[in-house]
C-alpha cells in the first residue's frame, strides 16, 4: 500500500483511520466481480429500504400503491414517474 492513491486521496469515512480505510480500498481491489456485485446489490437494496422508511414516516397513512407510487418519484425522477404511473397521489 502506499504510493500515488494515499499521498492524494483524502479519507472518505471521518470513523475510519486513513490506515482501515488503505486495508478495506485493498480488499475492494482484491476481491472477485461477484462479490463487488453482490455487495454492490446489497447497498442498494438497502439505499431502497432507507428511501421508503423516510417515505413511510412522512405517509403513515398511504397504501402500498401509493408508496410506490412516491418511491418512484424519487427512483425514476418525477416526470418519467408520472409516465409510468400516472399522477403523484395527494398529500394526506
Amino acid at each position: 500500500m502506499g504510493g500515488y492513491a494515499s499521498s492524494v486521496m483524502r479519507t472518505q469515512s471521518p470513523d475510519n483511520s486513513p490506515a482501515a480505510e488503505q486495508v478495506l480500498i485493498e480488499l475492494l481491489r482484491r476481491a472477485p466481480a461477484w462479490r463487488k456485485l453482490q455487495l454492490a446489490d446489497r447497498m442498494s437494496a438497502t439505499v431502497r429500504e432507507l428511501c421508503l422508511a423516510g417515505r413511510r414516516s412522512r405517509h403513515p397513512n398511504a397504501t402500498q400503491a401509493e408508496m410506490r407510487r412516491r418511491f418512484a418519484d424519487i427512483h425514476l425522477g418525477p416526470d418519467l414517474a408520472a409516465k409510468v404511473f400516472g399522477p403523484p397521489p395527494p398529500d394526506r
